[in-house]
């Protein structure tokens, strides 16, 4: 029998739960505050958390001067092509990996994440090289494929994970019913694995999107995302925070709205095959 939860434990633990998520929120709080603010009470010494001078104009300001519109939509066409891509290749993966493993299985997923902890900066002359001589700079499908090949690795551990709690037996019961391979992934395994799915592709959304290294690095105007649209505000002359600020909530709005509205699904599939 579960034992009861004294009320002040249950104190203690909502208090802790609030105090750690109010830590992790404060420095966007702070930023969110900072876009409102003029540029001098933005640098004010002492920081000012709440300013007298409250404005819009830095907004005003940034949406003016550049074309917010368009990257936003290069930001949505390059995690959803990045994120659907991939997981086209890693449903497959994962799949041959949790239910026909070999004996190098487990050796290949751990090379596979090996390939996370690179730095990126590794590679980045020889990858532009080659997309540069592929004619994929500044193209939103070379940052689908780049971004792609970046989060695979993470698409295809969280997909393995999640199959793993599938019990077989429930695909050999559709390939005995004359299921074909293709049927068996679409509409057999596809439909028990929504939940983590879907997780995976909110998570690998979330990781495209907040990507700034490769887009930077691989863009210059056409498929520039908001990445891209926060950095064009640092001047050679300076920083200028509020400004900055501004940008960088407009850039993060689309996805913390996401995050938001999905919560539920979200960590419905982080919890997929969690209990049995």
């Amino acid at each position: 029998m579960a034992r009861a939860v004294s009320p002040r434990r249950r104190m203690f633990t909502t208090i802790a739960a609030w105090s750690v998520a109010l830590i992790i929120f404060f420095p966007v709080l702070w930023m969110i505050l900072t876009s409102f603010k003029t540029e001098a009470s933005a640098v004010a010494s002492p920081p000012e958390l709440f300013s007298a001078d409250w404005t819009v104009e830095n907004y005003v300001e940034v949406w003016s001067r550049s074309d917010y519109p368009r990257f936003f939509w290069n930001s949505v066409v390059i995690s959803l092509g990045s994120t659907l891509l991939g997981l086209a290749i890693a449903i497959p993966a994962a799949w041959a990996m949790a239910f026909v493993p070999g004996r190098r299985t487990k050796d290949l997923l751990m090379w596979m994440l090996s390939t996370k902890m690179m730095p990126a900066v590794a590679v980045m002359i020889p990858l532009y090289l080659l997309f540069l001589r592929l004619g994929l700079i500044d193209t939103r499908i070379g940052l689908v494929l780049a971004l792609m090949l970046m989060n695979l690795p993470i698409i295809v551990w969280m997909l393995y994970t999640y199959f793993k709690e599938i019990p077989g037996e429930i695909l050999e019961a559709a390939r005995m019913d004359g299921a074909s391979l293709p049927k068996e992934i679409l509409y057999v395994l596809t439909p028990i694995a929504l939940p983590g799915i879907a997780s995976t592709l909110l998570l690998n959304v979330i990781l495209a999107w907040n990507e700034a290294f490769w887009t930077i690095v691989l863009t210059t105007t056409k498929a520039a995302p908001l990445s891209a649209f926060i950095a064009s505000f640092s001047a050679p002359q300076g920083l200028f925070y509020a400004k900055l600020s501004a940008a960088s909530t407009l850039a993060i709005a689309p996805i913390l709205i996401l995050g938001w509205f999905s919560q539920k699904q979200l960590v419905r599939g982080l919890t997929f095959g969690a209990v049995k």
